[in-house]
């Protein structure tokens, strides 16, 4: 999608930020030698500028983004700006950018657009590091609209030998079948990056596919069964996908009945990973909110709660049935 504007500059101008005495001094004084022999006169009308809007600055995020690509950036950019000796500010105004922006993106309150990459690079005369960083930044960025610590949970989920996991509302994406996990992303994600967010989240699934796969316990309320997303045909491909991983002899999936009422796992989702080692992690997610837990106290009492909301499904075969009969009903 794209806008175009029509703007007015001094014809004398051969860049954008001749005008600004903030500049660089290289640009300021060549910019003088050009101004020196300027006339009111000399307004022009240009073309029209072409621009992806995507281009545009974000609003800050109100926590810090942990994506390795946005953090690596602003690392580099805080210290070539302290090796310049500048301040935030100082930068900001040096680039043409809000006070605040430079701030921002150190932070990694604000993902950095490839025309700052392209300007830092410019200004500091790196070869072009901003904007090989801006390309990964590219490449990962749809990890930037990922609950904080669902990142590292992924990691942590590749390298499990064993995960339990409860879901109130969803099929947990590790058990989604194609379409329905389409349906799912295309609700909160750029067009442009569903396609690769379905990829990616197929590509998890390989860690059952592995010479040791590990050892699951999936449980989930009748409720996620029920629930129709995107169609009754997506949905009966779900179920026998379900059913399909229910059946391996390293699975278990168990229905919590809606029969229970109110039980302990309705406040949310959360997984207990756990390790050849015999460590443990936790990680939970609500309303968008995610948490990875390490601390194993904690870890401890979601492996009682997952236990007590366990102890209310129904046996697997019984879970199975279950499974057959509401497909049948779609």
């Amino acid at each position: 999608m794209f806008e175009y504007l029509s703007i007015e500059r001094p014809s004398c101008c051969f860049c954008w930020k001749c005008c600004d005495q903030t500049s660089r001094p290289d640009y300021a004084k060549e910019a003088n030698k050009y101004h020196q022999q300027r006339t009111s006169s000399k307004i022009v009308r240009t073309r029209a500028i072409r621009f992806d809007i995507r281009e545009a600055l974000m609003p800050a995020r109100p926590e810090p983004c942990d994506v390795p690509a946005i953090t690596t950036f602003a690392n580099e950019l805080e210290a070539w700006r302290n090796e310049a000796g500048l301040t935030k500010v100082g930068l900001s105004k040096a680039l043409g950018y809000s006070d605040s922006y430079v701030g921002q993106v150190e932070l990694c309150k604000n993902v950095p657009s490839e025309k700052f990459a392209q300007d830092l690079d410019t200004y500091f005369k790196t070869n072009g590091l901003f904007q090989r960083l801006w390309k990964q930044i590219d490449e990962t960025r749809h990890l930037s609209t990922l609950p904080p610590g669902f990142p590292q949970y992924l990691d942590c989920e590749s390298r499990a030998d064993t995960i339990r996991n409860f879901n109130p509302t969803l099929v947990n994406g590790l058990l989604q079948a194609e379409g329905y996990a389409r349906t799912i992303l295309e609700s909160n994600q750029v067009p442009d990056s569903v396609e690769r967010r379905v990829h990616e989240r197929m590509k998890r699934q390989e860690i059952f596919a592995r010479e040791n796969p590990p050892r699951t316990w999936f449980t989930m309320d009748e409720a996620v069964l029920r629930r129709i997303i995107g169609s009754r045909e997506i949905m009966r491909e779900q179920l026998a996908h379900l059913l399909e991983f229910s059946e391996r002899p390293t699975n278990m999936v168990q229905i919590v009945p809606l029969s229970v009422g109110f039980h302990d796992g309705l406040g949310g989702t959360f997984t207990i990973l756990g390790f050849k080692d015999g460590a443990s992690v936790a990680y939970t997610e609500s309303a968008g909110e995610g948490m990875l837990i390490n601390r194993p106290s904690r870890v401890a009492s979601h492996l009682v709660r997952y236990d007590l909301v366990r102890g209310h499904g129904l046996p697997v075969e019984e879970s199975r049935a279950l499974i057959r009969n509401v497909m049948e009903e779609l």
